[in-house]
């Protein structure tokens, strides 16, 4: 019994080290002065290069962010109120309805841009930041809906009698028992979505167009140059602005809870 709290500090260590270490070099090397992999002294070189001279980065990173959100948002709304229309409501369909719903869940990131592009291209859709919110707005649906419908489980329906006993509209229910229930899953659920959306290279690479390059697009073609430094920098950066994120979501979250 003495041996077993031991052993599991160590494996839990371990997972920690090996999970942040890859993050730990990549601050340290941001501050790197030399461009290789040699220690040339400390310097904030790449921030100010980042800050005053990579608009091409920044663009495509515009770019990212503005797909991120508008697609997660969209996703998000989408998803919880089919969330709510599979658990509120008893259709004989319902089975095939998740079935499918989940598919691109399993499917390989490569056959979903395939069929997206296919797709686009048979209805005429140029190919842009148009194409790519479509495509990340359908491949983040499954992911919030599975988040919101976990936590739907959790939700005790005779609430909902009981707002529908005391006069309360379908509508009413929804606005004011069932979504301010929900949004701890709605939060994480747009949250994922959105990281998704930021991260994705596959499905981008096959729905863009010209003037759409995002940020992972961006990094993928400075690869053939070598990468800059620069990005280690912006990485930080995006790494520092999602942790205050998730900080924020959390306590917004708390807030609803109570």
């Amino acid at each position: 019994m003495i041996g077993r709290p031991t052993a599991s500090r160590f494996v839990f260590t371990a997972t920690m080290a090996f999970l942040f270490m890859p993050l730990l070099v990549l601050i340290v090397y941001s501050f790197n002065a030399s461009r290789t992999m040699e220690w040339g002294g400390v310097s904030f070189r790449w921030y100010q290069e980042l800050v005053f001279d990579s608009d091409d980065l920044w663009h495509a990173f515009g770019n990212s962010l503005l797909i991120a959100v508008t697609s997660a948002a969209t996703a998000t709304v989408i998803a919880t109120l089919g969330a709510i229309g599979i658990n509120w409501y008893a259709v004989r369909i319902k089975a095939y309805v998740q079935a499918v719903t989940f598919m691109p869940l399993v499917l390989p990131e490569i056959i979903v841009g395939v069929s997206l592009l296919v797709f686009f291209a048979g209805v005429g859709l140029r190919l842009g930041l148009l194409s790519i919110y479509l495509a990340h707005t359908s491949f983040n649906l499954p992911f919030v809906l599975l988040i919101v419908l976990a936590r739907l489980e959790e939700f005790d329906f005779s609430i909902i009698e009981a707002a529908r006993d005391l006069g309360a509209s379908e509508r009413d229910t929804l606005f004011r028992v069932i979504v301010p229930i929900s949004m701890p899953g709605i939060v994480s659920g747009f949250l994922t979505a959105f990281t998704l959306s930021l991260e994705d290279f596959v499905i981008t690479f096959f729905v863009s167009g010209p003037g759409s390059t995002t940020l992972p697009l961006y990094v993928y073609s400075m690869i053939r140059f070598g990468v800059s430094p620069v990005i280690n920098a912006l990485s930080v950066v995006i790494v520092a602005g999602t942790v205050a994120l998730v900080i924020v979501a959390r306590r917004f979250v708390k807030y609803i809870v109570r």
